[in-house]
């Protein structure tokens, strides 16, 4: 079940699901950071980023993890693209761009993080090259524009799109340009409302491989349900499941 829940109501969106005794929860944009204040314990991985994505309840106990930099690692496996010694471009530096650098850094050869904000672009970079025990050289940042673009993404192996550009209603935008695109790239957006965003179908048509939200979305929605089973999790079941519920969206529209 999904609810769409208010900034000014989350507190109380938290404590009626510790008071109803529902056993676990999603938690996404944009509360990822500040429902962190109503939980009572947190996963390790919580404490590194910084960001809560997943929330289980062991008897009114809340404790927070995220799970969002797990599956963008695992979709990137899954589409078959190893982020091994690889130059990794986040666009972004909120909550899931946290989780996703965190974990992508212990791979990647080097990592740039940028966002539209780059003060908020250089303090990732410094916690995450500062925890991970990394150099400067290692984790990069800059600011979201056509400069840094173009000159990031000449030699990267994967870029992802880490914002909510190019989502409804919004799904005419993009966050790259076209004519910076090309087919050595790996292109992956964690945006799943629409499907194939603009970003997707621009970097399709210059060759490039893609990756869609949806892939993410099911791989951290994996890494939750065994949270909060302690079963191994139905990937393709799931796939299938989230696949026809967006035919059936699309179609009643």
């Amino acid at each position: 079940m999904a609810f769409n829940v208010k900034p000014e109501n989350l507190c109380y969106a938290i404590m009626g699901a510790r008071s109803l005794g529902i056993h676990g929860l999603n938690v996404t944009m944009p509360h990822k950071i500040e429902v962190i204040r109503y939980l009572d314990d947190l996963d390790g991985n919580v404490r590194l980023v910084g960001s809560v994505n997943t929330i289980l309840n062991i008897n009114g106990k809340l404790i927070g993890y995220t799970t969002d930099g797990i599956g963008a690692l695992n979709a990137l496996r899954y589409s078959g693209e190893d982020p091994t010694n690889k130059k990794i471009v986040i666009l972004g530096a909120g909550g899931a761009s946290r989780s996703i650098s965190f974990l992508l850094a212990k791979y990647a050869r080097e990592l740039v993080i940028l966002n539209r904000t780059v003060e908020k672009a250089e303090n990732l970079a410094k916690e995450i090259a500062s925890s991970l025990g990394m150099g400067q050289d290692a984790v990069r940042f800059g600011r979201l524009d056509y400069g840094h673009l173009e000159l990031e993404l000449r030699d990267a192996d994967i870029v992802i799109n880490a914002t909510s550009i190019g989502m409804k209603p919004n799904d005419g935008e993009t966050p790259i340009s076209r004519e910076l695109l090309h087919s050595n790239l790996t292109v992956f957006d964690i945006v799943y409302e629409p499907l194939e965003t603009r970003l997707l179908r621009e970097a399709r048509q210059v060759g490039a491989k893609t990756i869609d939200g949806l892939s993410m979305l099911i791989h951290q929605g994996a890494a939750s349900f065994e949270i909060w089973t302690g079963m191994k999790a139905p990937i393709e079941v799931m796939r299938k499941a989230a696949l026809k519920k967006i035919r059936e969206e699309l179609t009643s529209h």
